[in-house]
C-alpha cells in the first residue's frame, strides 16, 4: 500500500476517476440542461485537478517550481470559482 502511495499511482487513479465524473456531469448537463452548468463546475474542478497535479509532480520527484506552478493555477482556479459564487 506504501508503494501505492509513494509512486504516485493513487494519484493518477484518482485523476481518472475525477475526469469520468467530470465528463458523466458536463454530458448530463448537456443533455437535460439540469445539475451543475459547466461554468459552474470548470473552476472548481480545475483548482482540484492542479492540487492532484502538484501532489503527483512532487511524488514523482519533478521539482519544487513544476509544482508550485501546479499550485498557482490552483489558487486561480480557486479565485475563479469564489468570485463567480460571490457574484451569484
Amino acid at each position: 500500500m506504501a508503494d501505492l502511495f509513494a509512486s504516485g499511482r493513487l494519484v493518477d487513479f484518482i485523476l481518472v476517476v475525477v475526469f469520468l465524473e467530470a465528463t458523466a456531469l458536463l454530458v448530463y448537463w448537456s443533455r437535460v440542461r439540469r445539475g451543475i452548468s459547466p461554468r459552474d463546475l470548470l473552476p472548481n474542478l480545475c483548482a482540484g485537478l492542479f492540487l492532484l497535479l502538484s501532489l503527483r509532480a512532487t511524488l514523482a520527484g519533478s521539482g519544487w517550481m513544476l509544482a508550485s506552478f501546479f499550485l498557482a493555477a490552483a489558487g486561480l482556479a480557486h479565485l475563479t470559482d469564489v468570485t463567480q459564487r460571490w457574484r451569484n
